[in-house]
């Protein structure tokens, strides 16, 4: 091997490592985030699903598999899937219909969706039972939302086929949030850590509107001016959302770290 030709391996081999790595702790943190969710107790059942993509075209992502409790998901746990793997729901490792329904397309027609979150927190939940599930800015965290969620009202029962992906996929567009009429809440995200803290606020935001309707008073919405600017304000403090990843790990890790496994 020349000298040029064993620089060459030695790029290529530190290239390789440097992606193995990226891939391993991109499946760290997304079991942890399942397991924060857990903590808080937004899951249901074996239920729900999460990804994060590993390619530039989204196509190539990791999700929990089928069935398995948010609490108990290790990051050696997490499968890689293709959504242009046409076999993938004949085999007997395959994902949940839904998970795979609405993540491969949402992946796939949103590449800038790098991490995608789907659960059914209560509060967000309740909020999307209304025939009205808008999230009014009637505070700071709510005005955080102000005009940035897509609302689907399309719900025609579980989600289980390409179809009903795609057309949720449409539905979000440009937005990183969506309130899914009778169902649940879906968040997609630069990073699993951004993808969770707007899921976090999101879960507040909407406990703050089902406690202000439920005191039966008129609500004091924000002028347009005032909830955009509010809105807008939330961009200075973007990088908290990395931090207090980082600290809900350090907490995961004083009680149970397995989810690194």
């Amino acid at each position: 091997m020349s000298k040029n030709q064993s620089k060459l391996h030695s790029v290529n081999i530190k290239a390789s490592d440097e992606k193995t790595s990226e891939l391993q702790q991109l499946k760290i943190n997304l079991a942890a985030c399942f397991r924060m969710i857990a903590d808080q107790g937004w899951n249901e059942s074996t239920a729900n699903h999460f990804s994060a993509t590993v390619s530039e075209d989204g196509t190539q992502f990791i999700m929990n598999p089928r069935w398995r409790h948010f609490s108990l998901i290790k990051a050696s746990e997490l499968q890689l899937f293709d959504s242009n793997d046409k076999e993938v729901m004949s085999r007997p490792d395959a994902p949940d219909p839904s998970a795979w329904c609405i993540h491969s397309r949402i992946h796939r027609r949103l590449p800038q969706a790098k991490a995608l979150l789907h659960c059914h927190p209560p509060y967000a939940t309740t909020l999307a039972t209304l025939k009205d599930p808008s999230i009014k800015p009637i505070d700071q965290n709510t005005a955080k939302f102000y005009n940035r969620v897509a609302v689907d009202l399309g719900f025609d029962g579980m989600a289980d086929n390409e179809d009903e992906g795609q057309r949720i996929a449409e539905v979000i567009g440009d937005k990183k949030i969506m309130m899914m009429g009778n169902h649940g809440v879906s968040v997609v995200g630069e990073t699993i850590q951004e993808a969770f803290e707007d899921l976090y606020y999101l879960e507040r935001a909407c406990r703050t509107m089902v406690m202000a309707y439920q005191t039966g008073q008129p609500l004091n919405v924000m002028t347009d001016e005032i909830a955009e600017k509010t809105a807008l304000g939330w961009n200075l403090v973007r990088d908290m959302a990395y931090s207090h990843f980082e600290q809900y790990k350090e907490l995961l890790d004083r009680t149970d770290p397995s989810y690194a496994d």
